[in-house]
């Protein structure tokens, strides 16, 4: 399935929101997640199911200052 992750095109096998994070090697619960500019919560990414051509942004926090 091809799917646009922060701006870049992916090709990947992953169905759900937390399959994709698990194969791009993203962890942790204090992640922000979006699909086509819809929040999605920690507690549905196992059962998001994506589609081809679907958006996805995935922010983690930075420290600095």
């Amino acid at each position: 399935m091809k799917l646009i992750v922060n701006g870049e095109a992916h090709e990947v096998a992953a169905a759900t929101l937390a399959e994709l994070l698990a194969a791009l090697d993203y962890e942790g619960n204090w992640l922000a997640t979006a699909v086509n500019s819809d929040v999605v919560h920690t507690a549905e990414r196992a059962q998001f199911k994506l589609n081809d051509g679907d958006r996805i942004e995935i922010l983690a926090p930075m420290q600095g200052g």
